[in-house]
C-alpha cells in the first residue's frame, strides 16, 4: 500500500513538473509571438493625421528651414549649409514619381527634400536625400531617391516600395554599384524625419531593426541592410531630443524638434567614424536652425525672386 502510494505521489509530481514546463512554454511563445506582432505593428498600423496638420500641409506652400552646417567627411568638420524642404503632393505608384494628372489612386504624400552642401579642401560636395511618405496610413516611404555629387564622381540609390524594399545602387566605385536588392520591411531612419513632423506620439521607441540612412550607408560604404537600434526620446521644457544608437556601427543620430505643433526640427548632431585609415576618428555632424519659411518655390524661379534666398539666410 506505501509502495502504490509513493507511485502515485512521483506520477503526481512528474504531472506538475511537465505542467509547469508547458505553461512555461506557451508563455514564451506568447510573449515572441507579441513582440513579433508589436515589431510588425510598427510598420501596419495605420495613422491619421489631425485636422490641424492638414491644414497646415495643404496651404498649396511648402515649409523650407535653412541651417548651419558642420559636416563630418575625411576625418575633420567642414562648414556649409543643410536645408529641409517638406512640401505635400500625389504620388502615383504606376510612374513611381509625383503625379501630374487626377487619378483616383493617387496616394499624398509629404514629401522630404534634405540638401546639403559643404567644401572638402578645392572641392565641394553636394548631397540630396528624397522621401516620399504617405500623409496617413502607411508607414513607409513609397519611394526614396538619394544622391552624392562631387569632383571625383557621382552615387545615385533608389527605393522603390514593393511590399518588400526594392533597392538599386549606382556608384563610380567600381564594385560598388547593385540592382534589384530586396530587403523585408522595417523601419527606415529616413522615414522618422517625416514620422515625427506628422504624428511625433507614433515614433518608435526601445530596440528595433532600422535601415540607417541611406546618405550614412552611402557615404560610409556600409551594407544597406537593417542595423540594431536603441532608441529613446528625451522631453524637455520646449522641446523633443530624439535619439536612435546603432552600437554595431559606433553611430548616434539625435534629433531636436518641437514639442508643440507644427513639430520643428530645429537642429541634429550625426556622430560616427569619419575619415579612412589613420585619419579614421569619431566625429560629430551638427545642423542648427538658421531660418524657416512657408512659400510655392516652384513659382520663385526668376532673378527677383533671389530675394527670398536671403530670407533664408542662403
Amino acid at each position: 500500500m506505501i509502495q502504490i502510494n509513493q507511485t502515485k505521489n512521483i506520477y503526481y509530481l512528474l504531472a506538475v513538473i511537465f505542467s509547469f514546463y508547458l505553461h512555461s512554454c506557451m508563455q514564451s511563445n506568447a510573449s515572441e509571438r507579441k513582440s513579433i506582432a508589436t515589431e510588425d505593428n510598427k510598420i501596419s498600423q495605420k495613422r491619421n493625421a489631425s485636422e490641424q496638420s492638414k491644414k497646415y500641409w495643404f496651404d498649396g506652400t511648402a515649409e523650407i528651414t535653412s541651417y548651419t552646417l558642420s559636416q563630418a567627411r575625411y576625418g575633420e568638420l567642414h562648414e556649409g549649409t543643410a536645408t529641409l524642404i517638406f512640401v505635400t503632393e500625389p504620388f502615383s505608384k504606376i510612374s513611381n514619381t509625383k503625379a501630374d494628372r487626377q487619378r483616383q489612386d493617387n496616394i499624398p504624400v509629404l514629401k522630404l527634400n534634405m540638401n546639403k552642401k559643404f567644401t572638402t579642401g578645392i572641392y565641394p560636395y553636394s548631397m540630396m536625400n528624397s522621401t516620399f511618405f504617405p500623409f496617413e496610413n502607411e508607414n513607409t516611404s513609397l519611394k526614396i531617391a538619394s544622391s552624392i555629387q562631387e569632383w571625383c564622381g557621382m552615387t545615385y540609390v533608389e527605393m522603390k516600395n514593393e511590399n518588400d524594399l526594392l533597392i538599386n545602387f549606382n556608384s563610380y566605385f567600381e564594385g560598388a554599384s547593385f540592382k534589384n536588392k530586396k530587403i523585408k520591411s522595417t523601419i527606415l531612419e529616413d522615414d522618422l524625419w517625416s514620422l515625427l513632423r506628422l504624428n511625433p506620439e507614433l515614433l518608435p521607441e526601445g530596440e528595433q531593426n532600422i535601415i540607417p540612412s541611406f546618405f550614412y550607408l552611402n557615404s560610409t560604404h556600409k551594407e544597406f541592410k537593417a542595423y540594431t537600434a536603441t532608441i529613446s526620446i528625451e522631453k524637455l521644457e520646449n522641446q523633443n531630443i530624439y535619439t536612435i544608437h546603432y552600437p554595431k556601427l559606433q553611430r548616434t543620430l539625435s534629433i531636436q524638434f518641437s514639442k508643440d505643433f507644427p513639430f520643428t526640427i530645429s537642429g541634429w548632431k550625426d556622430s560616427y567614424n569619419s575619415g579612412y585609415g589613420a585619419n579614421k576618428k569619431v566625429l560629430t555632424t551638427e545642423a542648427k536652425i538658421n531660418k524657416r519659411i512657408k512659400v510655392d518655390y516652384w513659382n520663385k524661379n526668376s532673378n527677383k525672386d533671389k530675394e527670398w534666398r536671403n530670407k533664408l539666410g542662403l
